[in-house]
């Protein structure tokens, strides 16, 4: 087959880090078309990846519609994924959806029937699968380098609030959530994607710090397997800190901005050796598209992380939108 063409829905912020990851696979990939409704954004999107000559739309349903696709990334507001992510599938088209996949496990439910029923690839944007420090996580854990898991403690502290004050962002009705259902989907995705726990049961507090959705969210959740976790995100912070702390009954893995030791008992502390990284969210779906492996991040995983951000919420008392 010839080059993938591809159209993006979304031309701000993390569209960015898409079509910088798209064009290093320019021989198979070509980005023909985009889609977003500021005409400025759409604008300075061309002039900073040199797209002058794409095809562009206002809407993105005349994009699909009018232009010969095979593929789209979706880099819009949260609670429009689940009828842009639709509408694709629906068209014959493949979809990278940027997290979450949808604001809802039950959007989510329906998204995953309508991608079985086209036989297109559905890929879910959660970056931190392709990264060298949480696949040896996750590996470490399998293989029982600590042993049974007991507890984990996972973390986000970044300037949330400030930097995103006046965005869609912080409009519950563009945003689904505040924190949590953004910077912190990645932090629940870590959670369940490296260790496979199944939660059944969660306490959580809130606290929205003047803002229209939440901020800040502290959580104790109890897993089907045994182990309890505490789940920290917070919105209003001076700074980015990202910590994990995964514990078993031989020891324990630690995290922090990046770094990771080994401990366990009676034994020397271990920093591993970390490879390179070799593939991202792009790279993976193209992958999958020509059919070279699977789908990385399936619906079905990011479902999970969905049903576990609605379990907070829904602990609290509180509804996003």
């Amino acid at each position: 087959m010839g080059k993938i063409r591809l159209g993006l829905i979304g031309t701000g912020g993390v569209a960015g880090l898409h079509a910088r990851q798209l064009q290093e696979l320019h021989e198979e990939v070509a980005i023909t078309a985009i889609a977003d409704t500021s005409a400025q954004s759409r604008e300075t999107f061309t002039a900073n990846f040199g797209l002058q000559d794409v095809a562009s739309f206002s809407d993105y349903q005349i994009m699909i519609n009018e232009t010969e696709l095979d593929a789209v990334v979706i880099c819009s507001p949260h609670t429009l994924h689940y009828r842009q992510a639709s509408d694709v599938l629906n068209k014959g088209l493949h979809v990278l959806i940027e997290k979450p996949m949808t604001c809802s496990s039950a959007e989510a439910g329906q998204l995953l029937a309508i991608a079985k029923q086209s036989g297109k690839v559905m890929q879910v944007s959660y970056q931190r699968h392709f990264q060298p420090e949480f696949i040896y996580i996750r590996e470490a854990i399998a293989r029982g380098e600590i042993g049974k898991l007991t507890s984990i403690t996972a973390s986000l502290y970044q300037g949330w609030q400030q930097a995103t004050a006046g965005t869609w962002r912080q409009n519950p009705a563009l945003s689904g959530g505040g924190f949590l259902m953004d910077s912190g989907s990645h932090i629940i995705d870590v959670l369940l994607w490296t260790t496979g726990l199944t939660p059944v049961e969660v306490k959580s507090q809130l606290s929205q710090q003047g803002s229209d959705v939440e901020m800040d969210s502290f959580s104790s959740i109890r897993f089907e397997e045994g182990p309890v976790a505490g789940l920290n995100l917070v919105g209003n912070s001076p700074c980015w800190h990202e910590t994990y702390v995964f514990c078993g009954d031989h020891g324990g893995i630690f995290y922090d901005n990046g770094k990771i030791t080994l401990s366990r008992f009676h034994q020397e502390t271990v920093v591993p050796d970390l490879p390179k990284q070799v593939s991202n969210s792009d790279k993976s779906f193209v992958e999958a598209i020509l059919g070279r492996q699977e789908v990385q991040v399936p619906g079905a995983f990011a479902l999970k992380v969905v049903q576990l951000s609605e379990m907070v919420y829904g602990a609290a008392g509180y509804k996003p939108f």
